[in-house]
């Protein structure tokens, strides 16, 4: 039987899946392969170059963070209270100060809907916009983007700090579209990037004689026309990377002045948010950050506003200082209108208070959050009902959300990807634009 006292557990056992597990590069000195082969454009007008998604991993509640009832009664309402934000008539968790402040920046929806309530199959719908199926695995985001973009790189497309939930992976995508995971800690002293270093012995030029003999072997097994293009690419893909001191920089947290450090907090996902802004700044298209615990079945209070370390340092505080840094800092760096923002998780919480104190799976009705990459701020898009158990305004389902974020990416609804066996799949289907946020 599952604790939830610990507060790393999704209530379905899950601590930590493992979203990239490779061998082929061991001997090569690295686990980087199969990335990064030239995809086909699909191209539309766009206000994002690039994205970075805050994934709220185990569902967070809707009424303790983005859509409070204060009207509603104790059960319903639960321990916190509403403050206002910048935006007059626009209130959030008094726990979201900082959010609070930058409201003008933010479009938060309070209507999203789906029917799924277990942890893999909500993830699976919110991160691709579409329903799971056992006939077919579906590309999240950062997966479409990286087929769809292409190009040759010494950082991957697509990166997951520190690693993706498996509903964000490539799918049917060729295996250069996964999400290259960080692994680690980024807040801790001794952080480094998981396979990023060779073996101190593996000097570039025996890397470079290691190519050499891997092409020549290649070479001698498989005729010209049936070597895979992109299986070469990926050995190329990860030896630019090893080669590259500018990837390196991008991942060294040490070239950030510790007052920008403090201003993101000392927690991971502060500094988790942080290493995503380099990594953007450097050039990825998207990252994934995932920050885990938000499974809050009992304790409620605890995991949302105290933490188990004490202190105000609960989920919710330390949400607030992460992403209020991360706004202003792709704001002071010209970067935030290029740069599309996302919070969210698999689904929401009940709208009543269960007997341990905390909330049970909720998907009729959750929140998401907005920001940048020519987003309007200062809004609020549909409306819950006053208990916060369906929308009572502007239902938005995961396919209506897909096609905006695709759209803000520049990347058609209707352009076609295709699967290993060469059927063709559109990007979203059933998907309408949220025109209120554009």
């Amino acid at each position: 039987m599952i604790s939830f006292k610990d507060p790393y557990h999704r209530c379905d056992g899950v601590t930590r899946r493992e979203a990239l597990r490779a061998g082929v590069l061991t001997a090569f000195g690295v686990t980087l392969a199969d990335w990064l082969r030239p995809g086909v454009r699909a191209a539309i007008p766009s206000s994002a170059r690039r994205a970075i998604l805050l994934w709220l991993d185990g569902g967070p509640s809707h009424l303790d963070t983005f859509d409070l009832k204060p009207e509603a009664p104790q059960e319903v309402r639960g321990p916190f209270r509403p403050i206002a934000t910048q935006t007059p008539g626009i209130q959030i968790s008094e726990y979201l100060p900082l959010t609070a402040k930058r409201m003008n920046r933010l479009a938060i929806i309070r209507s999203m809907t789906s029917p799924l309530g277990e942890h893999n199959l909500g993830s699976h719908y919110l991160l691709t916009g579409y329903k799971p199926t056992p006939a077919l695995h579906y590309p999240s985001y950062g997966s479409v983007l990286a087929e769809v973009r292409g190009g040759k790189h010494a950082l991957p497309p697509y990166i997951a700090i520190p690693e993706a939930v498996p509903s964000a992976q490539e799918g049917y995508l060729p295996r250069e579209c996964r999400p290259f995971a960080v692994g680690g800690d980024p807040s801790r002293p001794d952080f480094r990037v998981r396979d990023l270093e060779t073996y101190p012995e593996v000097t570039p030029r025996r890397l470079q004689r290691r190519n050499e003999f891997r092409l020549a072997f290649d070479r001698f097994h498989h005729p010209a026309e049936e070597r895979e293009a992109s299986r070469e690419a990926g050995f190329d893909q990860a030896q630019r990377l090893l080669a590259s001191n500018e990837a390196r920089k991008a991942f060294d947290l040490t070239q950030e002045k510790s007052t920008v450090r403090a201003r993101y907090g000392s927690r991971t996902l502060g500094q988790a948010c942080l290493l995503a802004r380099r990594l953007l700044e450097a050039g990825v298209p998207f990252v994934t950050v995932t920050d885990r615990g938000w499974d809050t079945h009992d304790n409620l209070v605890l995991r949302l506003k105290e933490g188990y370390t004490g202190g105000s340092v609960g989920k919710v505080p330390t949400l607030d200082q992460a992403f209020a840094a991360l706004l202003d800092d792709l704001a002071e760096r010209g970067m935030l209108e290029t740069t599309l923002v996302l919070v969210m998780g698999e689904f929401g919480r009940t709208p009543k208070l269960n007997p341990g104190g905390g909330r049970d799976h909720w998907p009729r009705v959750f929140s998401a959050v907005l920001a940048g990459g020519g987003i309007k701020g200062g809004q609020v898009v549909g409306k819950s009902d006053r208990r916060g158990e369906s929308p009572a305004e502007r239902p938005i389902t995961p396919e209506d959300l897909a096609c905006t974020i695709y759209h803000t990416l520049g990347i058609q609804a209707s352009h076609e990807l295709h699967t290993r066996d060469g059927r063709p799949v559109p990007v979203n289907q059933q998907g309408r634009l949220i025109k209120e946020l554009l």
